[in-house]
């Protein structure tokens, strides 16, 4: 038996400038026989929170995606807390949409998400150019299998291609998980490791130096760490004066430019020829960090070589891209406490909106 209630229900149901609609609702309840109790009708169009209809949830949760929670409450005349339950409804909603991944090639990272190496795990899926998961309690081996087990091992055995840097933790947990999965080194972590051998040799020079020898070198980080192509005028002009100015600041710039050649190569025989050339030729130019760096490429080069293979020549620039993108979002809400809320923005960055 049902019956309508008599208290008539006003629901928002979209906002656009100074225009509000509402709707007014009688909303039927039926005595429940198997348990005994009154229970409302439930309406398909009504949101998680019953005071708005699910197309203002969705209509609030877009409008999340350019701006802050604090701004988009100001612009709807809405609580705080209100619109950050609607933006998770709508992230949700965006969630079950596209379903439980099913990878085959995944890019591996870690994001701090607090000071004092508090670190969470960042799984996407490199073909679709997706994150699928985040978690894990910090970037040990435990965590990293926190993936695998939420994966399933099915789907886990059907990875064919796992790109990571070279924290051995992840390539651990990977091979005890997803054992048919080719491991490679993501080039912008081993080009990183280069980088820092390059600036050290810069300091030592620096120290080594006195007086106005030292005026070539000062505030030239930036300048010697990117690429000549991605230079200024300005900057170009800097760089041909402080490599003309120092003679071992030149030999290690034009090594770190012709290092990233590497992996331009289609065969491993040619890739390893190269880095045995590059190697050989850091013999007597008293570059310390560089041959620390020779040597952790000879270590890892497994990683490195597997994209020599045509089948691993996929697009190795969206985990560092991922990262500068859940930077943008920790910062533009001045830090995430609700770690949920964060999973919620990191999973549903690059989705399409409702």
């Amino acid at each position: 038996m049902g019956w309508y209630d008599r208290k008539v229900r006003q629901v928002r149901d979209l906002s656009c400038g100074d225009t509000r609609i509402y709707l007014e609702l009688e909303v039927r309840r039926l005595d429940c026989r198997n348990c005994g109790k009154v229970k409302r009708e439930q309406l398909d169009f009504l949101a998680d929170n019953p005071l708005y209809t699910k197309r203002f949830a969705y209509f609030v949760g877009r409008r999340c995606r350019q701006a802050s929670i604090a701004d988009v409450a100001k612009e709807l005349a809405l609580d705080w807390h209100t619109v950050k339950a609607l933006e998770m409804q709508y992230m949700e909603a965006q969630l079950a949409r596209v379903g439980r991944p099913g990878p085959r090639v995944i890019g591996i990272d870690e994001i701090a998400i607090r000071k004092g190496h508090t670190y969470r795990i960042v799984v996407s899926d490199l073909l679709r150019g997706r994150p699928i998961w985040f978690g894990g309690d910090d970037r040990s081996e435990a965590s990293m299998a926190q993936f695998y087990a939420w994966l399933g091992a099915r789907k886990s055995a059907r990875i064919r291609l796992a790109v990571m840097d070279m924290w051995k933790p992840f390539r651990l947990a990977t091979q005890a998980h997803a054992p048919k999965a080719a491991i490679l080194f993501d080039k912008f972590h081993v080009m990183r490791h280069l980088g820092e051998a390059l600036d050290t040799v810069r300091k030592s020079e620096y120290a080594r130096l006195s007086g106005r020898d030292r005026r070539y070198i000062k505030g030239q980080k930036y300048t010697l760490l990117s690429r000549r192509e991605n230079l200024t005028l300005d900057g170009k002009r800097a760089l041909k004066t402080l490599l003309a100015a120092n003679k071992r600041l030149n030999t290690a710039y034009l090594l770190k430019e012709s290092f990233g050649q590497l992996w331009s190569y289609e065969r491993e025989g040619w890739a390893r020829r190269f880095f045995e050339n590059w190697r050989a030729s850091l013999k007597w130019q008293r570059l310390k960090p560089y041959e620390k760096f020779a040597a952790m490429i000879n270590r890892h080069w497994d990683g490195i070589a597997a994209y020599c293979r045509p089948e691993n020549k996929v697009s190795l620039g969206f985990v560092e891209g991922l990262n500068n993108k859940i930077r943008v979002i920790q910062r533009r809400a001045y830090g995430l406490r609700n770690e949920d809320y964060l999973r919620l923005k990191i999973l549903t960055c690059m989705l399409p909106p409702l």
